[in-house]
Formats: structure tokens, sequence, C-alpha cells
């Protein structure tokens, strides 16, 4: 395995409410020098929820996506706030956008978008035996809950407001796990 670039210089050149951009600086093994923008990110990383009721259903939230102008369905997910352990956050964010708890957490994988552009990082968990125990969350309107049962999976990777990446792996991650249990 190639052994990693040396950072000659890392610094911000933009920077906005939520993002920042970085300038790195690097020199590769083979003497290349190089400078690659990244969107950098906040300590904590995220999580994404993939909740499973006793009725064999995946618990998916419908919110408005800035991103793409649009109601998106996907998962319960959120940012893992400074010094907050991620199943912790997990549960926290299960709690505002679905209204329920789980008593069982159990992380299934981290993974990260374009990486070669952002340092982000999305921790999936598998919630299960669900409760009632709902908390307020931070989102501007009330947040859909969609129970979408596990058995008409073709259907739901069929639903044109069903886009995001994450949330498609991180139901196949899942499954994948529940089957290994059967």
């Amino acid at each position: 395995m190639a052994r990693k670039p040396e950072t000659l210089q890392a610094k911000t050149v933009a920077r906005s409410r939520l993002f920042r951009v970085e300038q790195l600086d690097l020199r590769f093994n083979n003497g290349t020098e190089v400078a690659f923008e990244r969107l950098a990110t906040g300590m904590g990383g995220a999580v994404l929820v993939v909740a499973v009721t006793g009725a064999e259903e995946l618990v998916l939230i419908r919110e408005y996506a800035a991103g793409t102008d649009r109601y998106e369905l996907g998962l319960p997910k959120g940012r893992v706030e400074p010094g907050e352990d991620p199943l912790a956050a997990a549960n926290r964010e299960l709690r505002e956008e679905t209204g329920f708890g789980a008593r069982r957490l159990e992380p299934l994988h981290e993974l990260t978008l374009a990486p070669g552009y952002m340092a982000h990082s999305t921790e999936i968990i598998l919630a299960r035996d669900l409760y009632e125990a709902p908390l307020p969350g931070d989102e501007p309107e009330p947040i859909e809950v969609v129970p979408w049962p596990i058995a008409e999976l073709d259907e739901l990777l069929t639903q044109p407001d069903l886009t995001e990446a994450r949330s498609i792996a991180a139901i196949f991650l899942a499954l994948n796990r529940l089957r290994g249990e059967d």
C-alpha cells in the first residue's frame, strides 16, 4: 500500500455557515506537488439510522431536502454533537425525527460521500426493539414518518423520491445483517 502524500500546507480558502473549503498542498511520494480542495467538516460526523419494527417494517421519513429542492424519502439521520457517542446520537435523532426510541442499537458500517472532495463520514446504525419516545427536534416542520414493509423492498427501491445513496446502501447493509441472523 502506498504511503500517504505529505501535507505541505492546509488553509481555508472559503467559509459559509455550513461549509469550509480547505486547500491542501500535497507532495506525493514521486515528488509531484499538487493543490487539492475539499469540503472540510467539523468534528463528530453523522449517523444514519435503519430502524426496524417488530412488524418487519423499516421506519422511513419524508422531509424537505434543500439540495434537491424537493421532499425526499430516506432514513432518520443527523449530526453527532461534539462529545456525543454515535449510538446516543442515533437514538436521539430517531426519537426527534420518528417519535421512536430503540432498546437495541448496533453499529453496522461507516460510509463516506465523495471522499476525494469531502472529509465527511456517516455511521450506519441498526435500531431494533423500538418503543414510543418522541423528542422535540430542530426541523422547521413536522417530518412525515413512513413505515415500509421489508417484504416490499423492490417497490421501495422504485420510489422516485428515494434517491439518497446513503439511505439505499444503509438499508442493504442492515438487511444483510438481519438475514445473517436468521
